[in-house]
């Protein structure tokens, strides 16, 4: 692919595939001046947002190296994560849901998914599409990644202790679940999510850049749990490395972060805060 293409959505929206120009066979994908997700082709196990590379530091401590892996994805932009796992865990299968199915026909034309991928699309409403997967997935997925976003904000639905059961009901022994929360100064909503999911599994940490952490900006938090004990012996380690000074949130300082947020129920859920649009510039906070 040479150049820049455009796609108006059905939704009325403007997605753009833009080549990156500091890395050859690499694309952005932006919808409604948003960057969505960026994609190596030659190399899909290099990540580029900092938010999906400490995703992919959680993938990378699942299990042993290279072991293929049961993952669920809802939301899925230019599908960097189905790729990565892909290229580190060959021979795992993976299910994708996503609302857009203009979005990801004009994704896999133009930055097509590797021949026997294992990755398996669906379309539709994340949460209502749950009920309609493979009873086979029930307590069989390995990895749930939640990033769901309606433009540049989460929707309220996918939010409360209710939705959060229902994803918790696909993992299999030792499961987790990633969510992409984007919030601002204070961390209001991020805490609240994790209080939240702390509610339906046993351990959660958060991990993110330490400015945002500290609640000085807005940005990404991934926030991770499991009904047994998350992986983290050598986060902090691969936390260091990038990108970014970073940290990892956990166990009693996880209960003293989140002390005084309100669990999220289907009656009090709201969407997540809108970033200011001079956000989205290259290299911003960013979505899959």
């Amino acid at each position: 692919m040479s150049g820049t293409l455009e796609l108006r959505l059905p939704s009325g929206l403007r997605a753009v595939i833009e080549p990156d120009r500091w890395a050859d066979g690499s694309y952005t994908l932006v919808v409604d001046g948003t960057p969505q997700s960026h994609v190596d082709l030659d190399d899909p196990s290099r990540l580029f947002f900092e938010y999906v590379q400490r995703i992919g530091h959680v993938i990378d401590e699942w299990g042993d190296p290279g072991q293929p892996m049961t993952a669920l994805h809802l939301g899925a932009g230019a599908l960097t994560l189905p790729r990565y796992i892909h290229a580190t865990r060959p021979g795992s299968r993976q299910q994708v849901i996503e609302l857009d199915e203009a979005l990801i026909g004009f994704v896999r034309e133009h930055l097509p998914l590797p021949k026997q991928s294992g990755i398996r699309v669906r379309y539709g409403d994340a949460r209502a599409m749950l009920a309609r997967l493979p009873a086979a997935l029930h307590g069989a997925v390995d990895l749930v990644v939640v990033d769901v976003f309606s433009g540049a904000r989460i929707p309220a639905h996918v939010t409360s202790v209710e939705f959060y059961r229902e994803v918790a009901a696909f993992l299999a022994p030792g499961g987790i679940i990633a969510v992409n929360v984007a919030d601002g100064p204070g961390l209001a909503f991020a805490r609240s999510q994790a209080a939240t999911l702390r509610l339906v599994l046993a351990d959660v940490a958060a991990l993110a850049e330490t400015s945002v952490l500290k609640g000085r900006r807005f940005g990404n938090v991934v926030l991770i749990a499991s009904a047994s004990g998350l992986p983290l012996d050598w986060m902090p380690r691969l936390m260091a490395r990038g990108p970014h000074p970073a940290a990892v949130i956990a166990g009693r300082e996880l209960v003293n972060w989140i002390a005084g947020a309100p669990v999220v129920s289907d009656q009090t859920a709201v969407p997540s805060p809108a970033p200011a649009t001079s956000l989205f510039t290259r290299g911003g906070s960013a979505s899959r």
